[in-house]
């Protein structure tokens, strides 16, 4: 058996939850999702600076997420390397049956915390 090429991550959900606080405003609730098999790149200093130009986000990392994965990587915490990140972006996908490897979507991501 093959052994994945990636890491495993926390990718931290977050769910509405039915009963709004004291003060009527919405309570949500935060939990972790262990996703198995992402790769980290790290991006080019070119990269870094484009994207630190057009959006005003410094970028530490992009990921590469399974095929197969149906998890909202959109502005969403992550957590990897003893660190906490956040997506930022929209999340671009490849055609499955045209990426001849395991991976199908990227998202880059900033330091959070």
């Amino acid at each position: 058996m093959n052994k994945p090429a990636g890491i495993t991550i926390d990718l931290y959900d977050v769910t509405l939850s039915e009963t709004p606080d004291d003060f009527n405003r919405p309570v949500y609730t935060e939990h972790v999702i262990k996703v198995n098999n992402v790769l980290v790149g790290e991006p080019s200093t070119e990269a870094i600076a484009d994207e630190l130009t057009i959006s005003g986000k410094h970028l530490a990392y992009t990921l590469a997420i399974p095929k197969g994965d149906t998890n909202n990587w959109t502005d969403r915490k992550v957590g990897f390397f003893g660190q906490i990140f956040r997506t930022f972006g929209e999340v671009t996908q490849g055609i499955d049956d045209l990426i001849p490897l395991a991976w199908n979507k990227k998202v880059k991501v900033e330091i959070y915390e």
